[in-house]
């Protein structure tokens, strides 16, 4: 990794664990509320800050910096929580706020519109920054996801979250759950990392507040708390500790390992968020139903692998739980030329595919290597209702992906993916890829059993390494894992093809070797256009139904 490639890193840093400690300490001395007693089950919230200045870094060359003003929504007298979903990519997204008190649960529909997609309340957090001469320098409106890193704000709140911890940005996410625990707060800061704030280095003050239709709906006060910005010069060399350095865990794009695109391909494809499990271990997890519990969430089967494969007859009893996998239509969608312009003359259509796990139980596979041997054979497993194996069938191989930014074990024959003709009747290109299993997309957290707490979210707690005997990959309930597939031999080689429509197909389990609760739903289409002439090929994605994403 180059120095320059850090700092982009270390700049594109998730929302601070760090600055959400800090609340601990100033938020520990709110000021009792005013006015009327909240209904039961009804969240007391405040806005705050978490300190009266901050320091950013802009570095050279750059064009803005990420704002992160440390300031947080405290939350009391009982958890927000949200239950977000849509009925199918034909319908609208649906938030309901959720009101717990004690066995007692009752939920309140927001209004129509309020929310456009899964990433949080839009235009909840509006910020005024002014320079030095009070002149406004900016304004912006900021998402706020309750999911955001988080802290307790004193020392009798519940000790972890059992909330999600990052909000899905997937364009076909499902269902998503947004959680604050009582006496905790998170941090309202966002920003586009597409669209940094243009300011220079010197000094500023940013004044914060929530937008009036969010006070209205949830009675927040009008609190508006000032911070002194102080944006600094940054060079090549350097490395002040900016706001972007200060944050722990970075956000990384999905898909798995490093990939450079040719120059005359599209840029980089836009690709979810992985959650801050992915980023930050060590986190205290949630371990099921209990005192203080709110959901049916549960503990995952531990990642650690059997030592030895399996004796015995393998059987898969009738009524054993088993998952669900099923396909999201492709997205990301654009024309390369391939990794490094590796491929003169050649155009290629490349993807992000998704296969997700809809329960309602987790896809468990462990894989065993002979001494010596280039392949593992693999075996699913299978649990009843408290975690007890109860079952297990081989289910096929897993292999060594030697390639620069995989290098791990791929489950073999996980997906596949064909480009068909207009009428759907004729596979023009196809190709498989071998997966290593991890849960970087949270799709659906609202299905039976979803695990809002899974732990291999990344393929270094997954995959294994090429000496490892053996290796545990696990699709919790409620996730998914999303490949892009931009190398050449994983994207499509269009460059003979025909101007015209045509179907990117993405099959889940397209082989039948892994036992499902449901076989028929495994496919996912998307209509593609392609244009242009040869070395200038186009693309054009129309939307998916509601889903206008590419």
């Amino acid at each position: 990794m180059t120095s320059q490639q850090h700092r982009k890193r270390v700049k594109r840093a998730s929302l601070a664990a760090a600055a959400a400690l800090t609340v601990v300490v100033v938020g520990a001395g709110a000021a009792p509320g005013a006015g009327p007693a909240s209904p039961a089950g009804q969240p007391k919230l405040k806005l705050v800050a978490a300190s009266k200045s901050v320091t950013i870094d802009r570095w050279e060359g750059e064009p803005g910096v990420y704002l992160d003003l440390g300031t947080y929504i405290t939350v009391d007298k009982a958890p927000l929580e949200f239950k977000v979903t849509r009925k199918s990519y034909k319908d609208p997204v649906v938030a309901q706020q959720v009101f717990r008190d004690g066995s007692r649960t009752r939920v309140k529909t927001l209004p129509a519109g309020t929310v456009k997609d899964f990433s949080g309340l839009p235009g909840f957090l509006e910020v005024t920054i002014k320079n030095a001469a009070g002149e406004v320098a900016a304004t912006t409106k900021g998402t706020y996801c309750p999911n955001n890193a988080s802290g307790r704000i004193r020392p009798d709140a519940p000790a972890n979250s059992h909330y999600p911890e990052s909000c899905p940005t997937n364009p076909f996410t499902l269902g998503s759950v947004w959680g604050v625990e009582k006496g905790w707060a998170s941090n309202s800061s966002t920003f586009d990392y597409d669209k940094p704030l243009d300011l220079p280095a010197g000094d500023y003050t940013a004044s914060v507040r929530v937008a009036k239709k969010y006070r209205d709906m949830f009675g927040i006060p009008d609190d508006r708390p000032t911070v002194k910005v102080t944006v600094r010069a940054a060079g090549n060399e350097g490395g002040g500790q900016g706001a972007g350095a200060q944050r722990s865990g970075a956000h990384h794009a999905a898909g798995h390992g490093g990939h450079h695109y040719g120059p005359r391909g599209a840029d980089e494809p836009t690709r979810p968020a992985l959650s801050h499990a992915m980023e930050e271990r060590g986190l205290a997890h949630h371990l099921g139903d209990g005192p203080g519990h709110t959901d049916g969430s549960r503990i995952a089967p531990a990642l650690k692998p059997n030592s030895k494969r399996p004796t015995g007859r393998a059987a898969v009893p009738a009524n054993a739980p088993k998952p669900d996998l099923r396909s999201l239509p492709a997205w990301g969608i654009a024309i390369t030329d391939g990794e490094d312009g590796d491929v003169a003359g050649k155009d290629y259509l490349a993807f992000s595919a998704n296969v997700w796990n809809a329960g309602p139980a987790p896809l468990v596979v462990d894989g065993f290597r002979k001494p010596g041997a280039d392949l593992m054979d693999a075996y699913q497993y299978f649990y009843d209702a408290r975690g007890k194996q109860i079952g297990y069938t081989p289910t096929g191989t897993m292999e060594w992906d030697a390639r620069v930014g995989h290098e791990h074990w791929h489950f073999t024959d996980f997906a596949s993916y064909r480009l068909l003709s207009a009428d759907r009747t004729e596979e023009v290109r196809s190709g498989k890829e071998a997966f290593c299993l991890a849960n970087t997309d949270a799709v659906d957290y609202t299905v039976k059993n979803a695990n809002w707490h899974p732990y291999n979210t990344d393929l270094s707690t997954a995959c294994g390494q090429q000496n490892s005997l053996s290796v545990r990959e696990v699709l919790d309930v409620g996730s998914g894992d999303t490949y892009t597939q931009y190398r050449p031999g994983q994207s499509f080689d269009i460059t003979d093809l025909p101007n015209g429509t045509y179907y990117i197909q993405v099959i889940a389990n397209p082989a039948k070797r892994l036992k499902e609760a449901n076989l028929n739903n495994n496919t996912a289409l998307r209509k593609v256009v392609l244009g242009g002439v040869p070395g200038a090929r186009t693309v054009q994605v129309p939307p998916h139904q509601l889903i206008d994403a590419n």
